[in-house]
């Protein structure tokens, strides 16, 4: 948030705000935090901070000649935001696993999905889904139903261009696909496994 703000400064953006509040886990919508599991890491209540299957798959697709797809679980973003700067080179790949590991020894899965869903950025100076829910569907962030959670997920890759309240074609097929994968997990009963697996 910091950076985001220096940043605007330094580019003379004198209309730039952060708009930001915390939500504990019991004020977040069942939906909002199916919904980005459902699209960034659907393992995550079973994996030890690593998607080891999605890594293999990725480097599969990369010697293929694709484009590198992110492999990157819900622990390793929320190591990556909460502790590092951008980037890709070597030595923050390895602190980010560092931090990783740590993470999934000392919280429980409930805790790094709270602090998952409180740092992310939802719109352009937008982070948590506590700000994010009034400002873009005039609500609070446990009434979120299930198509704005979608919808809100749907902006994650790319917060500063993809707008949930101008929600486009593409957005539209992307949480009609969040839907699908969030009833083909069980729906909350997959949220009740990521409760479990916190109390072990």
């Amino acid at each position: 948030m910091l950076e985001a703000q220096v940043a605007a400064r330094v580019s003379g953006d004198n209309n730039y705000s952060t708009h930001y509040e915390w939500t504990p886990y019991s004020a977040i919508s069942s939906h909002m935090k199916l919904a980005v599991i459902a699209s960034e890491d659907q393992k995550f209540a079973f994996h030890p901070g690593f998607d080891f299957d999605a890594i293999d798959s990725a480097i599969k697709e990369r010697e293929r000649g694709k484009k590198l797809r992110g492999a990157s679980t819900i622990s390793q973003q929320v190591a990556k935001n909460l502790f590092l700067w951008p980037g890709q080179n070597l030595t923050r790949k390895a602190l980010e696993a560092y931090f990783t590991v740590l993470i999934e020894l000392l919280w429980p899965k409930q805790r790094i999905l709270e602090m998952y869903l409180n740092i992310a950025e939802f719109g352009n100076g937008i982070y948590g889904v506590g700000a994010a829910a009034p400002r873009f569907f005039h609500t609070d962030a446990l009434h979120l139903s299930q198509r704005d959670a979608a919808l809100l997920t749907t902006v994650l890759p790319s917060p500063k261009h993809l707008h949930a309240d101008r929600p486009g074609p593409y957005m539209y097929r992307r949480a009609d696909w969040i839907i699908q994968q969030m009833n083909a997990l069980g729906g909350k009963s997959y949220i009740l496994e990521v409760e479990r697996a916190s109390q072990r």
